[in-house]
């Protein structure tokens, strides 16, 4: 048994992450890709990759697919066929809980069904790149009806959202560009779709590796998944019980060391809108206080989180301004020293980076 304070943990999960110290490392090479990192707002998952490494942002080994949650992640090429299976879900119970909504409230009666076939209209439809509008029109003719739900605004029946994104990995879908002119393409060399799931203790190990020590209520709401499914397949080996200040969590046995090794340090990192460090389900640990959280996480509109010296300190929010400068407003729950704002203006270019512009200008609200 390991007895460990949040400070601790941050400290670890800083260093797990990347963020501790900025690599040379190509993107596709940083481990924080075993996890994949979300996609949010325009160029949010350059700023993620900005915050860890100082090399060139673009990799060709790295592409954008409907993962965890069916949220767009960015993840290696070489990783998906196995993703793909450690995503499927674990039984009907799983995949009932992944897609529950009150837009489709008899999806849950077909279990991994809905999965298994709304994967292979995927399959069927996608030959080319096509816009989603169109893909979502032609995989909705091909889906039981009870995961469509009638679209007032265009007269017509839609699959639900959350349902073909999170068939769309094991359909084979390539997520191309988002917004208003999104496209979705066929993945090259896509994997079959499974008949069962693969590797859901591995799926479980990533997730604790950089986001514990954490439980099974910490890893289901981060698949959308329920806490029972995910104590059914929880690992019987592998894992260290720890006690974060009285939880009971777990950690990979072989990132013990690291958690007790771990230390807070100096430095600062602007962290875009569900960075992967966001994505910890404990969120009274990551940002203490109910008032702070309610800035980090909003219903709509995340903004970016500002980590300094090993905590989460405020809020940012970037604006263009013109063409060769990226205007970013931020707003700290308590004033930061003379050294810590030197340091927070100083990073501030690494988010220029990422935008591809030459200058960042910090606003401080």
């Amino acid at each position: 048994m390991i007895d460990v304070d949040r400070e601790r943990v941050m400290a670890y999960r800083i260093v797990a992450q990347g963020l501790a110290d900025r690599s040379g490392d190509r993107p596709a090479d940083l481990p924080v890709l075993d996890l994949g990192v979300q996609e949010y707002t325009p160029d949010s998952t350059r700023v993620a990759l900005a915050a860890r490494t100082g090399a060139g942002l673009d990799d060709d080994r790295l592409t954008t697919v409907w993962a965890a949650r069916g949220a767009p992640h960015l993840h290696r090429r070489a990783d998906l066929p196995d993703l793909a299976g450690q995503l499927w879900p674990v039984g009907d119970d799983d995949a009932a809980a992944r897609i529950k909504s009150g837009q489709i409230p008899g999806a849950g009666g077909l279990g991994v069904r809905a999965f298994t076939v709304t994967a292979e209209a995927f399959k069927a439809v996608l030959a080319a790149p096509m816009p989603r509008g169109e893909a979502s029109t032609e995989v909705s003719r091909r889906v039981p009806a009870e995961l469509t739900y009638d679209c007032k605004s265009c007269a017509a029946r839609h699959i639900a959202g959350n349902v073909w994104q999170h068939a769309g990995l094991a359909g084979g879908v390539e997520v191309l560009s988002r917004g208003r002119d999104a496209m979705l393409g066929p993945l090259a060399d896509a994997p079959p779709i499974p008949g069962a799931n693969r590797g859901v203790d591995r799926l479980i190990e990533t997730y604790l590796r950089f986001l514990g020590p954490a439980g099974p209520s910490e890893v289901a709401r981060y698949l959308g998944s329920s806490p029972t499914a995910i104590k059914a397949v929880w690992p019987s080996a592998g894992l260290t019980e720890v006690r974060v200040e009285g939880r009971r969590a777990w950690l990979p046995s072989s990132a013990t060391a690291l958690l007790e090794s771990a230390e807070a340090r100096r430095g600062v990192r602007w962290l875009p809108p569900m960075d992967p460090l966001l994505q910890a389900r404990d969120r009274d640990l990551l940002v203490p206080g109910r008032e702070r959280q309610k800035e980090v996480w909003r219903i709509l509109g995340n903004p970016g989180a500002l980590l300094v010296d090993g905590e989460i300190t405020g809020v940012w929010r970037a604006r263009m301004a013109g063409r060769k400068r990226v205007d970013l407003t931020v707003t700290t729950f308590e004033g930061l020293t003379g050294d810590q704002v030197a340091r927070v203006e100083e990073e501030a270019a690494q988010v220029a980076r990422a935008r591809g512009v030459a200058e960042a200008r910090v606003i401080h609200e």
